[in-house]
């Protein structure tokens, strides 16, 4: 593949909804570029984007897969996102490393809830776009009801820069409205045809419409439109142009992937109206922590990372665009975050699985390397002399977790390779053991995802897991005091044991860190001071199994006030026992209770299921905090205990048609219920038989 100067490279990402033909495009686009032979089908599962076994078999794109297609003597590197939302964190690494974002939409479903979606992911990156509408040869396509739609819900600055010839069975052709000529489908190529007829008018009129949106980006050119001038194909194309990097205007294109009609005037538009990489600049921070500017003017190196992943052939692969400088094979680069030099070895361009080995990465454009030490996701590879590191990737927190069980015993050392490899290629998949369950937890973006992950640590690492419920981190405490004795005498030939000790327990500080509060009550050596220590290491090493239903205690403050000894048969030992007696005693009578972790929890929704929404929080034991109007959407604030939680990913999606999102972090814990608090007990001892 010949070198390309960084204004002829274009950086595209696909984002729509699941099933709006993303895949199919992106595979036509290199089609039509000569990049592939063949048309692959997503059916078939001979795509070049979609190779992963998951993503045949399913027949959905679970990773960002990247390929560059060259067409009139440009090269456009074409990222093909996933449309689901489990799989977001692709999507929002592929923003941040293109410079364009084509949003896909079916002629047929119209706007859907991924349209939506999508729109937001670009919007909060600040993307110019345009609108792919495909499928326009499908039945029901309708090409005047998807543009309202579009406009209704992103406004009226999506305008049409090209109308179809038909629709649905009848699709036959394209009018360019700047060009001003029809082109129709002559096998695989496309010719140049009268407008006809029939559609003057509303030719016309759309071509007025088209014009107007475009000149808002320049002043002399609208003074011209506004006096009555005829502007010129040039002028106008400039002006789109200008109108989608600016964002004044987002053209709508049309075409069918499937029948590769309208790709190759897509690829043209791409060309002409989309940005270059250096029409861009992003911020980043040099070595004393102040922001600075990149751009790919800039002669020294910053790459950023977008993305990891482990191929079969060469192992670990370390995806990047070089937003300044060059990168060139066999050499070194400095990583900012580690500190430390990174051997670069051969540098690839990546055309979905397959790797072109190249000499050097320039500026704008994406590239790879292999078997990088201390490199991942996130990480920006710098010149030593001017140390600037890329903003990072905002990635979303997970928002889905569960247990995860090996299947066969003596596989968890296998498991936990496999989950942090997993890890490293993916930042939206977090693995973490609980401190108080010992369980090994997986968080992920919901259902999709964590199943996804599951299957491959099966075919990567020959682990198979269920993934279950976690146990909810309960904790025992006590609401009121007691006084209580242990003894602890036991003779049987030899020395004896003999520990004595009388105990008061009450309700610790909530405040304090530590969980026993210890207090040494005792006047004129009822209890020998060697013993004392013994008395807290026994209560401390009971802690973790409470006398209630076996969960961890918290907050007790233990106060020993008296007790005797034996001079001969007293030992630390006695004295251990005899406190863990007193205490597991102490502890029933001073009514204990159970605790439950509570969640804080933000939900953004649509106000029409705000209702919905708050009657589900109600039904698991949330208490609503407060509400704020977002970005027209609202945020409901809530604290929710966690066993409420655990498939609340599921539970929201199904009742917004995927429109929500939240976020929950820890808050604190508080008392269980009575009648919750029994159930938990009663499992909890049929756990133990």
């Amino acid at each position: 593949m010949k070198e390309y100067g960084t204004e002829f490279l274009r950086n595209v990402a696909l984002v729509g909804h699941g099933g709006a033909g993303k895949t199919s495009l992106a595979e036509a686009m290199l089609y039509v570029a000569k990049g592939v032979n063949r048309l692959g089908r997503v059916d078939d599962g001979t795509t070049v984007m979609d190779f992963d076994p998951e993503e045949t078999r399913r027949q959905i794109t679970i990773n960002t897969a990247l390929a560059p297609a060259e067409w009139k003597n440009h090269k456009i590197n074409i990222l093909d996102t996933p449309g689901y939302f489990d799989f977001v964190g692709d999507v929002v690494a592929a923003l941040t490393v293109a410079d364009a974002g084509l949003l896909v939409v079916c002629a047929s479903s119209g706007v859907e809830v991924g349209t939506e979606k999508g729109w937001q992911y670009l919007e909060a990156v600040n993307l110019p776009r345009a609108v792919f509408m495909n499928k326009l040869d499908r039945e029901n396509a309708n090409f005047s009801r998807v543009v309202a739609q579009l406009r209704d819900h992103f406004g009226p600055k999506l305008v049409p820069v090209q109308l179809p010839i038909g629709e649905a069975e009848s699709f036959s052709g394209i009018v360019d409205l700047v060009k001003m000529k029809a082109f129709i489908q002559d096998g695989d190529s496309v010719k140049e045809a009268p407008i006809p007829a029939e559609m003057e008018a509303e030719v016309e009129a759309a071509r007025e419409e088209m014009i107007e949106a475009a000149s808002v980006s320049d002043d002399e050119l609208m003074m011209k439109y506004l006096e009555g001038e005829t502007l010129t194909d040039k002028e106008i194309e400039h002006a789109v142009g200008l109108g989608t990097k600016t964002g004044d205007m987002v053209p709508i294109l049309v075409g069918s992937a499937q029948s590769t009609f309208g790709i190759s005037l897509l690829m043209d538009h791409i060309i002409q109206s989309m940005p270059s990489p250096a029409d861009r600049t992003i911020s980043g921070t040099d070595a004393n922590g102040e922001e600075v500017t990149i751009s790919t003017s800039d002669e020294n190196l910053s790459a950023l990372v977008y993305k990891t992943m482990a191929d079969p052939y060469v192992g670990k692969l370390t995806l990047f665009r070089v937003f300044s400088g060059t990168m060139p094979s066999d050499s070194s680069a400095f990583n900012v975050r580690s500190g430390r030099d990174e051997r670069i070895g051969q540098l690839f361009l990546i055309k979905g699985k397959d790797q072109i080995a190249v000499s050097k990465i320039g500026p704008g454009d994406l590239g790879a390397v292999a078997k990088l030490q201390d490199t991942t996701t996130n990480d920006t590879l710098s010149s030593k002399e001017r140390r600037v590191s890329v903003q990072p990737i905002d990635f979303p927190k997970p928002t889905m977790t569960m247990a995860i069980q090996p299947k066969a015993k003596g596989d968890e050392d296998k498991i936990g390779s496999g989950l942090a490899r997993l890890s490293e290629e993916d930042p939206t998949f977090r693995v973490e053991k609980s401190l108080y369950t010992g369980e090994n937890l997986v968080s992920g973006m919901g259902d999709l995802h964590l199943e996804v992950m599951s299957s491959r640590l099966h075919k990567k690492f020959g682990v198979e897991v269920d993934l279950v419920v976690p146990i909810v981190p309960y904790r025992e405490t006590i609401r009121g005091t007691a006084k209580v004795e242990g003894k602890h005498k036991k003779q049987s030939g030899g020395r004896g044991q003999f520990g004595h000790v009388f105990l008061e327990l009450s309700p610790g500080d909530p405040e304090n860190e530590d969980r026993l509060e210890f207090v040494d009550d005792i006047f004129g050596g009822a209890v020998p001071r060697n013993y004392i220590p013994a008395v807290e290491k026994g209560l401390r090493e009971i802690l973790d199994e409470g006398p209630l239903a076996g969960y961890p205690v918290d907050h007790v403050r233990v106060s020993l006030y008296d007790g005797s000894y034996h001079a001969v048969d007293s030992s630390e030992m006695a004295f251990k026992i005899a406190a863990s007696i007193a205490f597991k005693k102490g502890f029933m009578e001073a009514r204990p209770v159970l605790l439950e972790p509570i969640m804080s929890v933000e939900i953004t929704v649509p106000e029409a299921f705000m209702g919905d929404v708050m009657g589900d929080m109600n039904k698991k034991r949330g208490r609503i905090l407060g509400m704020e109007p977002k970005g027209g959407q609202q945020v409901i604030r809530t604290q929710v205990p966690m066993a409420e939680m655990f498939k609340y990913a599921i539970d929201l999606r199904s009742m917004t048609q995927g429109r929500g999102s939240f976020t929950s972090e820890f808050s604190h814990y508080e008392e269980v219920p009575a009648n919750i608090a029994e159930q938990v007990i009663a499992e909890s001892k049929k756990k133990e038989e």
